[in-house]
């Protein structure tokens, strides 16, 4: 006969049977919510840099065009920076140092002030580009006054640029591009520890990156922008590779948490850009990113700026347009982050996650929509919620990869095709978004046409079907937005 379990054990239990019931439960596995922003967030400022402070406020920084000041915005969304006043917190010198190409600003709050970090040319020499910072210890950066703390001592006196600072394991390092004597190219990636200040490095310099690859050496031989983001216990550095016009695009090396930064060997380069121009979404030479947090804590966001044109007359330098722009990034089965493509202008899309078939998306593959795991490319499987095609009240799923396609049925399948501008196609293209099927947290999307007709899936594909009141039908109906 077996012995009764002591109370406590009871409890563990009972503690672990819980636990397990809510892993195993359907829906659970699923990651961060949706989130939903319109793009450009910001017109005419490049290299954007936002950061998220634990006053509330998001703030914003960017190179401005006429290369001449450092401006900030702050607001408690990051779609409201879209519409924050700006404030110029530092201009130019006339003469000497810090005279000329003003690129570049990031903000920083470190020890209990503030830092922000910029790049500038001289007065009379404006190529001489160092890096540069500046330090405020009032509470709120936009009024507080910012004291010229010089230039960053790197081990050449080279052209350097895009400093940037992250810590790991309670160490902060310094990133950074420069000009290094003895090698061709025009920036290369180095890192190195802070010193007793913000300002200041310490020990060795590593270079971790040179640009040899052909997606990094197209118009110019150039690793910069260096941004970290940390997740799954990995570093990942993105940074930026070529010419700033449609060939810039993003890069990547990916450490493990635990390896030391310092040691160029603890870095792995990816073999293709992770980021890059898309032609279909009319988005040109995205770049110079920097990473935040959504409002819920729940999602990285990436910030980035690009053109919506592929020709530039003259310099790229020259042309005011590239703006600031966000999207989610999304993170794969095998812990890695997948930025897929540039997002049309417009609202961010979302991805409709099963909600009893957790980590499967709906996408398209050949035009017919259908159910998979671990989606690529990502885009396939990205849809903008727009207003109905047949009105107020509805709501239509725009493809991200196929602008103009939408998600619709036909012979009750579902399908991504070109919209027609017949009224058959809007009303098969338009849905009525209502709570979930299966209960709290998710959506259900009935058919225009066709009441008491949802999208589900079955058999691994993605139909228009009557509910037929099963648990099973509500389950193969009901999605989670990401």
């Amino acid at each position: 006969m077996a012995r009764p379990l002591a109370s406590s054990a009871i409890t563990a239990v009972a503690t672990l049977l819980i636990v397990m019931s809510t892993l195993l439960s359907p829906g659970a596995a699923h990651a961060s919510p949706a989130v939903q922003y319109t793009n450009p967030l910001a017109a005419q400022r490049a290299d954007p840099h936002i950061f998220r402070h634990t006053d509330g406020y998001y703030y914003f920084t960017a190179t401005a065009p006429e290369y001449d000041r450092i401006v900030l915005r702050r607001a408690t969304t990051i779609q409201g920076l879209a519409s924050a006043q700006e404030t110029v917190i530092w201009r130019k010198h006339t003469t000497g140092e810090m005279g000329a190409h003003i690129w570049a600003p990031e903000i920083h709050f470190i020890n209990g002030k503030w830092y922000v970090y910029f790049a500038a040319g001289r007065a009379d020499d404006i190529w001489r580009i160092r890096m540069y910072v500046l330090e405020s210890s009032s509470a709120n950066p936009l009024t507080g006054t910012w004291t010229e703390r010089g230039r960053i001592a790197t081990p050449w006196d080279t052209f350097s640029l895009d400093a940037t600072t992250f810590t790991a394991n309670g160490v902060r390092y310094l990133l950074w591009a420069q000009q290094e004597p003895g090698i061709a190219t025009n920036s290369n990636l180095y890192i190195a520890r802070m010193g007793t200040n913000p300002w200041t490095i310490t020990g060795a310099t590593t270079r971790l990156t040179v640009p040899t690859l052909a997606w990094e050496t197209r118009g110019y031989k150039v690793a910069e922008g260096p941004s970290v983001l940390q997740r799954n216990g990995r570093l990942f550095l993105t940074y930026s590779a070529s010419a700033t016009d449609a060939n810039y695009c993003l890069g990547l090396l990916t450490a493990s948490a635990s390896a030391d930064p310092l040691q160029a060997a603890s870095w792995a380069k990816s073999p293709n850009p992770v980021f890059a121009t898309s032609a279909a979404t009319s988005q040109y030479g995205p770049g110079h990113n920097s990473f935040t947090i959504s409002e819920d804590g729940q999602s990285d966001i990436l910030v980035y700026h690009d053109r919506s044109y592929r020709d530039i007359t003259g310099d790229p330098l020259n042309d005011p347009n590239r703006r600031t722009r966000v999207q989610k990034v999304y993170w794969r089965s095998d812990g890695t982050p997948d930025f897929g493509i540039p997002v049309p202008d417009g609202a961010t899309p979302v991805r409709l996650m099963s909600y009893d078939t957790p980590g499967q998306a709906v996408r398209h593959w050949n035009y017919r929509a259908r159910l998979e795991a671990n989606v690529t490319p990502l885009a396939d499987s990205q849809f903008r919620l727009v207003t109905g095609l047949s009105g107020s009240g509805t709501v239509s799923l725009e493809s991200t990869n196929f602008p103009g396609y939408f998600l619709r049925h036909r012979n009750h399948e579902a399908w991504v095709e070109q919209r027609d501008g017949t009224s058959l196609f809007n009303a098969d293209a338009s849905f009525y978004r209502r709570t979930g099927l299966a209960g709290s947290g998710t959506v259900s999307l009935e058919s225009v046409n066709f009441p008491g007709y949802f999208l589900r899936h079955r058999s691994g594909q993605v139909w228009v079907e009557q509910n037929d009141g099963t648990s099973t039908f509500r389950g193969n109906a009901s999605f989670i937005l990401e």
